[in-house]
Parts: C-alpha cells; sequence; structure tokens
C-alpha cells in the first residue's frame, strides 16, 4: 500500500486507512453485524423494561430513538473532529451498535399500530414528534460536545 510520503507499510500501519478490499468488506460487514446484534438487544432490553401496552402511545420507541440519536451526535464528532480511530470503529458503533439500538422499523410498526386501533391523529403526532426528536437530539449532542470538547465548528 502506497503512503503518502511515497513508501509502502502494510495496513495495519496505518490506523486511519480505509478498509477496502474482498477481505475488508468482510470485517466491516462483521463490524456492523456484530454491532447491529448489540444494538438491538439493547433496544429489545428497553422494549421488555418499558413496554408499550396495545393502542397506547410508543414512548419507549420515541425515547430509545431520541436516545441513539443523541449518543449518534457525541460519538460522530468525536470521530471526525477529535480522534483519529480506528477504520472499523465507526461501522461497529454508528452504524451496528446505534443502528441496531434505534428503530425506525418499529417506529414505522407503531405508527400502523395506532392508526389501526384507531388513533390516526395520535399516530401522525408520534410520526413528527419521533422525527422532530431524533434530529434535535443529534444536532444538540453533536453542538453540546463540540462546545465542551472546545470545537467551535
Amino acid at each position: 500500500m502506497e503512503t503518502p510520503a511515497g513508501s509502502t507499510a502494510p495496513p495495519s500501519d496505518l490506523p486511519d486507512a480505509p478498509v477496502t478490499g474482498a477481505s475488508g468488506q468482510g470485517t466491516v460487514v462483521a463490524a456492523v453485524a456484530a454491532g447491529g446484534a448489540l444494538g438491538a438487544c439493547a433496544r429489545y432490553g428497553a422494549a421488555l423494561l418499558w413496554p408499550t401496552a396495545p393502542g397506547a402511545f410508543p414512548w419507549t420507541t420515541l425515547l430509545v430513538n431520541a436516545a441513539g440519536c443523541a449518543v449518534i451526535g457525541v460519538f460522530m464528532v468525536v470521530i471526525t473532529e477529535v480522534v483519529t480511530a480506528h477504520p472499523l470503529v465507526r461501522p461497529f458503533l454508528g452504524t451496528g451498535v446505534l443502528g441496531g439500538f434505534t428503530t425506525f422499523s418499529t417506529y414505522a410498526v407503531d405508527a400502523q399500530r395506532l392508526v389501526g386501533g384507531g388513533h390516526a391523529a395520535g399516530a401522525a403526532v408520534y410520526l413528527v414528534a419521533t422525527l422532530a426528536a431524533a434530529l434535535l437530539s443529534v444536532w444538540a449532542a453533536a453542538a453540546a460536545t463540540r462546545r465542551l470538547l472546545g470545537g467551535g465548528r
């Protein structure tokens, strides 16, 4: 592999090198899968701890999505502006763990169940509130992280 200076070095000597090639893709897929399993288990645990009754507003899913998006905001600032992370950190934590934890498929099913149960207005509020909470959470967490860590973007 060519380094910027023109010398060759094995990929292990380049911690910020992108993961490429057939074997690199398998490693990325494995990292995403492992992280996704952990994130999905955490989300499932939240649903068991705070179940939503049939026809009730799905607060657990809304809060899980907002919390996950806040963590994504912190995480992305840290790994893109503060530290040079290993190339598998972002796929494992960002796409895998946090992608498995946040649950926009359950968000859609929850809205469908609210509509099916005769709560169309509640479903509309839920759809808009979840989207707003997710976007606000990622933005606020990223801004707070930058402020705490001394960045000013």
